[in-house]
C-alpha cells in the first residue's frame, strides 16, 4: 500500500489550511464530534425507510419487477449457486445484465431472513448509514448544529425517498461507500478515499468511471501517484466490465444497455445526436435544477461535484425517459456527493474577502433543510402520515388469498403484483417471458394494466404455453390462479439436471 508522509499531506499542501483548521476546529476537536446523535438519527431514518418499504410490499404495491429479480439473485448466492434469475428468462445469468457481484454480501442476511423484506431492510440501513456519514462529516467541517440539520436534509432528500419507493436496488451499496469516499477526501485521508472507492466497481458497471474521477481528484489534491493509479484502475474496470465480463456472462454476447443510448425505440440514434440532445427535454433540465437546488446551489463551489458527472452523463445520453427525471432510484448515489459538496462549499465560502458570499453561506444549511421538508409533502414518505397506508383493503386481501393457492416449490409465471411475494420459495418467471416451460402455475392480476384486457384467463395461459393445458384453481377479486393439468415437460428451458 502506498504510504503517506508523516504529516499526512504532500509538499504542495504547505501553507494550506486543512478543512478542520479553516473552520476553527482542530483535528482533535473534529474527532470528538459525538457519534451517538447521528446513530440515533440514522436509526430513525432507517425505521422510516423500512416502514415505507414494508407497507408498500405488504400492500402488493411493488412498482417494478426489480425486487423479485434481486431476491432471486440473493437467494441463488445464499444457496451457493450461480446467480440465475429466471424472471429475466429461464436460466438467465444476471451478471450478463448488470455487473453487481457485491449483492452476494446479502447472502448471510438472507440465511436468517429468507424474504424480500430482508433486502428492503438492508437498503434502508445502507441509505441511513449514508446519512450518518454525511451528517457527522458536515459537523466536523462546519461545527455547530449543522451536522444534524444536514442529516435531516439528506435523509428527506428526493433522491433518497424515490430510491426507497423503488424497492431494492444494488445502488444501495454505493450510497454509504460514496459518502465515505467524499468524507475521506474532505478530511484529506487520501488512502482511505482510495480504499473506499475500490468496491464501487463491484456495485454496478458504470461506477468504474466514478472511481476514475476519484483518482482525478486525488491527483488534483496532490496525491499524484495514488490518483493516477486509481484513475487507471477505474477506467480499466469500466472498460473490462462492459467489454469483457458482461458480454462473457450474457447469452447475447454483448452489453444490452448500449441500446439505451444508440436507439430510440426502433430508430437508430448517432452518438453525436445523443450528445447534442443531452438537454433536449424539460424533464432533464428540471432534474438538474433540483439536483443542485437541494443544496441551495452551494455544491457548485466544491470540486466534489465532479463525482456526479459520470452518472449524470450516461443518464442524459440515454434515450430512455425513465433515466432523466426525479423518479426511480437513479439519483440516490448523487445525494451523499451533493450534500458533502454543499458542506465543502460552505466551508470554502467563509473567507472574509467575499462578505456577500460568506453571508449567503450562513443560510445554506437551514435553506437546504427547508427545501427537503417542503418537498416531502410531494414525496413518498408523506404516505406514512396517511391512516389508509396502514389499513388492509379488499385488493390486498384478494392478493393474499391468491398466494395461498400457489404451493411452495411450484414453478410460477406471474406479473409484478405477486412476484416478490413468491421468489423466496418458488421458481418465478415473468409473464410471457418463459416460453416452453409449461409452469405449474400461471397467476395474474387482471387489473395489472394489460395492453388488452384479459377476458378468458385460462385461454390466455394456454396461449402463452400451447404445450400445456390449464384449469382455473382460484379466483378472487382481480387475481386469478391457474394450474397445469397436463404432465410436466421432460425438458424445461433453463433448468439443468443435477
Amino acid at each position: 500500500m502506498l504510504e503517506l508522509n508523516k504529516s499526512g499531506t504532500d509538499p504542495v499542501d504547505a501553507g494550506r489550511l486543512l478543512p478542520t483548521q479553516r473552520t476553527g476546529l482542530d483535528a482533535a476537536t473534529a474527532e470528538r464530534v459525538p457519534l451517538r446523535p447521528y446513530l440515533i438519527t440514522g436509526a430513525v431514518l432507517c425505521g422510516l425507510y423500512f416502514l415505507y418499504s414494508y407497507l408498500q410490499y405488504s400492500r402488493f404495491g411493488s412498482p417494478s419487477w426489480d425486487l423479485g429479480i434481486f431476491e432471486q439473485e440473493v437467494r441463488a448466492y445464499a444457496d451457493l449457486r450461480a446467480p440465475i434469475v429466471d424472471i429475466k428468462g429461464p436460466g438467465y445469468l444476471i451478471l450478463g445484465d448488470h455487473f453487481s457481484p457485491i449483492v452476494a454480501l446479502l447472502a448471510p442476511l438472507y440465511w436468517l431472513w429468507p424474504s424480500a423484506e430482508s433486502l428492503l431492510f438492508a437498503q434502508a440501513a445502507f441509505l441511513a448509514l449514508g446519512a450518518v456519514v454525511v451528517g457527522r462529516t458536515t459537523q466536523q467541517l462546519l461545527g455547530g448544529r449543522s451536522g444534524l440539520c444536514v442529516t435531516v436534509a439528506y435523509g428527506l432528500s428526493w433522491g433518497i425517498q424515490e430510491a426507497v419507493k423503488s424497492d431494492f436496488h444494488e445502488i444501495a451499496f454505493a450510497v454509504p461507500l460514496l459518502a465515505l469516499v467524499c468524507r475521506a477526501l474532505l478530511l484529506r485521508r487520501w488512502t482511505a478515499a482510495l480504499l473506499w472507492s475500490l468496491p464501487l466497481v463491484l456495485v454496478k458497471e458504470d461506477l468504474g468511471a466514478t472511481v476514475a474521477v476519484v483518482g482525478f481528484l486525488l491527483f488534483v489534491y496532490g496525491r499524484r501517484l495514488q490518483g493516477t493509479l486509481l484513475a487507471a484502475f477505474g477506467v480499466a474496470a469500466f472498460v473490462v466490465t462492459l467489454m469483457v465480463l458482461i458480454p462473457a456472462a450474457s447469452s447475447a454476447g454483448t452489453y444490452d444497455y448500449w441500446q439505451k443510448i444508440d436507439k430510440n425505440g426502433e430508430q437508430d440514434v448517432s452518438m453525436l445526436d445523443s450528445v447534442l440532445g443531452v438537454l433536449n427535454s424539460s424533464t432533464k433540465i428540471e432534474m438538474l435544477v433540483f439536483l443542485i437546488g437541494i443544496t441551495a446551489f452551494m455544491a457548485l463551489r466544491s470540486p466534489l461535484t465532479l463525482l456526479i458527472v459520470p452518472t449524470l452523463g450516461w443518464r442524459l445520453l440515454s434515450q430512455d425517459s425513465n433515466h432523466w427525471g426525479m423518479v426511480w432510484h437513479y439519483s440516490a448515489i448523487l445525494m451523499p456527493v451533493l450534500f458533502l459538496a454543499m458542506a465543502d462549499g460552505v466551508r470554502r465560502s467563509r473567507a472574509p474577502d467575499r462578505p456577500w458570499l460568506a453571508s449567503y453561506a450562513k443560510t445554506v444549511v437551514p435553506v437546504s433543510v427547508a427545501i427537503a421538508v417542503a418537498m416531502t409533502q410531494h414525496l413518498p414518505l408523506r404516505d406514512l402520515l396517511r391512516p389508509d397506508s396502514y389499513s388492509t383493503d379488499a385488493r390486498t386481501e384478494a392478493a393474499r388469498e391468491a398466494l395461498k393457492a400457489i404451493p411452495a416449490g411450484a414453478r410460477v409465471e406471474t406479473d409484478i403484483t405477486l412476484m416478490a411475494h413468491l421468489t423466496s420459495d418458488r421458481t418465478v418467471y415473468w409473464i410471457g417471458g418463459a416460453p416452453g416451460t409449461a409452469p405449474d402455475i400461471v397467476a395474474i392480476n387482471l387489473d395489472f394494466g394489460w395492453s388488452r384486457p384479459i377476458q378468458d384467463p385460462v385461454a390466455y395461459a394456454e396461449q402463452l404455453h400451447p404445450e400445456a393445458r390449464y384449469r382455473l384453481k382460484h379466483r378472487g377479486g382481480s387475481f386469478v390462479v391457474m394450474e397445469r393439468t397436463t404432465p410436466e415437460p421432460a425438458e424445461i428451458p433453463g433448468v439443468r439436471e443435477d
